[in-house]
């Protein structure tokens, strides 16, 4: 892939008001690397991409220079059919990840087929010291194994995940909020029993509180078991 034809594309696509909101949602990366191209537009590149066949260069090409490119990235990723060259990309990929929006946009369709492997890789994931690798594999754990899948040692590993990083607590809080949503009596004890960070207990409650998919009556009870925070994220 011809990386002035890429870039000359991206800039075509250029919305300078997206750009600015993105800027402003997004703290974590350089404003200058932003172009500013909505998903839409950059999930249809991604595909033609792929079907082109030349996008193997352009994976192995970190770290890229702009926001997009990251985000091409993992929409590509995400439609990788064959595990193996799903994952080593992934693997390759997760170190350069600065932000949540690349993050938590990147979610590979191969997984569903491969739970396994893939729980195996999430234990490492959130044991890493990278901030958005360990973000990554809460968010996949989030997203396959809430429910037939679930095991109620899963939240046992997010428990006792101890972070002073704000983009990991925002990631363990929407865990146990949609862990609530879908497997309320075995997950609640966690409340209950105050096994979360004070910060991250709170803003669990308060995501879950916020959920239509909570009841009015268990929204009542999570209210009780907020906590007077002790110290500031």
């Amino acid at each position: 892939m011809n990386k002035a034809d890429l870039y000359r594309k991206l800039y075509d696509l250029q919305d300078l008001k997206y750009r600015d909101m993105q800027i402003k949602i997004i703290p974590t990366i350089n404003p200058e690397s932003v172009i500013g191209v909505r998903t839409p537009e950059l999930k249809r590149m991604a595909i033609d991409i792929l079907k082109a066949g030349d996008y193997k260069d352009f994976l192995e090409e970190l770290p890229h220079q702009y926001f997009e490119e990251n985000q091409l990235q993992a929409f590509i990723i995400s439609r990788i059919k064959d595990l193996n060259e799903c994952m080593e990309n992934l693997e390759t990929f997760l170190p350069y990840v600065d932000n949540w929006a690349t993050c938590d946009q990147m979610s590979p369709k191969i997984f569903k087929k491969h739970k396994d492997v893939l729980l195996t890789h999430i234990k490492e994931w959130i044991d890493s010291e990278k901030t958005y690798t360990v973000r990554f594999g809460v968010g996949m754990l989030m997203e396959h194994f809430l429910d037939d899948d679930f095991d109620p040692v899963y939240p046992e590993l997010v428990a006792k995940l101890k972070s002073e990083k704000y983009y990991v607590n925002m990631m363990i809080a929407w865990y146990f909020a949609t862990a609530l949503a879908k497997q309320y009596e075995l997950v609640l004890p966690y409340l209950e029993d105050k096994r979360l960070d004070e910060w991250v207990h709170n803003k669990a409650i308060q995501k879950s509180i916020e959920s239509y998919r909570i009841t009015d009556e268990q929204k009542a009870y999570l209210r009780t078991l907020k906590v007077r925070q002790s110290k500031q994220h």
